[in-house]
C-alpha cells in the first residue's frame, strides 16, 4: 500500500520573522504519530537550514523547491543538488508550473535536475498539469503525457521508482478553484497508465502521485479517498499553521 505524503510548498514567502514563528507552530503542532503519512516542508532557499534545526524531527522531512541543472561552478544565483545534500535534504520539487510559465523552463532541463537529484540520493517532486486553455480545447492528456515522457523516460526501473509525480492543473494554483475529485482521479490514473506502458504494472501501482492545486481543509478529505491520489502539494494553505496541521491530520485518517 502507498504511503500518502502532505508536502508544503512556501513559494515566495513569508519573510524571515514569519517563517521562524510558522517553523516553531508545526514544530509543536504537527502529532507526532502519523504513521502512513510522510510530511514535507518546502521553505525557501535561505530558511532550509533553520527548518532543518527547528523542526529537528525525523518524522518530518525538509524539501527544496527547486535545483539546478548544473553540477558546480560560474552559475551566479545557482543552487546545486550537491548543495543541498551538503545540508541533508531530502526532497526537491521539479518542474512547477510557475518555473514553466515565468522562467522558461523546459522538460529537457528537468530530466537534468531529476538526475542530479537521484545522483545525490533526493527524492524529486516531479509537477506536472495542464493550464485552463489546454483543458478547454481537450489537450491535457496530450500536455501531461509530453511532459512525463519527456522528462521521465529516460530513468531506469530503479530510478522511475524513486520519483514522486505531483499533478498540479495550472489552472487551479492559487486560484481558490480545484480540480474536482473525479477530474483529479482521471488523470492519476491516465499517469499511472503512462507509467505502466512505459515500465511496468509493478511501478506504475507503487509510484506516488499527489495533487495540487488550491488543497485545503475543506476539499483535502475528499482528494485524498480518491484510490489514485497519495496525498498534496499544498501551496496557500501551507503558510497558514492551523489549515496545514489540519490537512495533515485529515491524510492521517483516511
Amino acid at each position: 500500500m502507498r504511503k500518502k505524503i502532505v508536502a508544503g510548498n512556501w513559494k515566495m514567502n513569508p519573510n524571515y520573522d514569519e517563517a521562524i514563528d510558522l517553523l516553531n507552530f508545526l514544530k509543536d503542532n504537527i502529532p507526532t504519530d502519523h504513521s502512513g503519512v510522510d510530511i514535507i516542508i518546502c521553505p525557501p532557499f535561505i530558511y532550509l537550514i533553520e527548518a532543518k534545526k527547528i523542526l529537528n524531527r525525523q518524522d518530518i522531512y525538509v524539501g527544496a523547491q527547486n535545483v539546478s541543472s548544473f553540477t558546480n561552478g560560474a552559475y551566479t544565483g545557482e543552487i546545486s543538488a550537491a548543495m543541498l545534500k551538503s545540508i541533508n535534504i531530502n526532497y526537491t520539487i521539479i518542474g512547477h508550473s510557475e518555473r514553466r510559465q515565468y522562467f522558461g523552463e523546459k522538460e529537457e532541463n528537468f530530466s537534468k535536475k531529476i538526475k542530479l537529484c537521484l545522483q545525490e540520493h533526493i527524492t524529486p517532486i516531479y509537477c506536472v498539469g495542464e493550464t485552463l486553455e489546454q483543458r478547454n480545447n481537450g489537450e491535457q492528456l496530450k500536455v501531461v503525457e509530453k511532459q512525463i515522457s519527456e522528462a521521465l523516460y529516460n530513468l531506469s526501473d530503479d530510478e522511475i521508482a524513486k520519483i514522486i509525480i505531483a499533478y498540479e492543473p495550472v489552472w487551479a494554483i492559487g486560484t481558490g478553484v480545484n480540480a474536482t475529485p473525479d477530474q483529479a482521479q482521471q488523470m492519476h490514473v491516465f499517469i499511472r497508465e503512462l507509467i505502466a506502458k512505459k515500465y511496468n504494472q509493478t511501478i506504475s501501482q507503487g509510484i506516488i502521485i499527489l495533487y495540487g492545486g488550491s488543497v485545503k481543509a475543506s476539499n483535502a478529505k475528499e482528494l485524498f479517498s480518491m484510490p489514485d491520489i497519495d496525498g498534496g502539494l499544498i501551496g496557500g494553505a501551507s503558510l497558514k499553521g492551523k489549515e496545514f496541521t489540519s490537512i495533515i491530520n485529515i491524510a492521517m485518517n483516511i
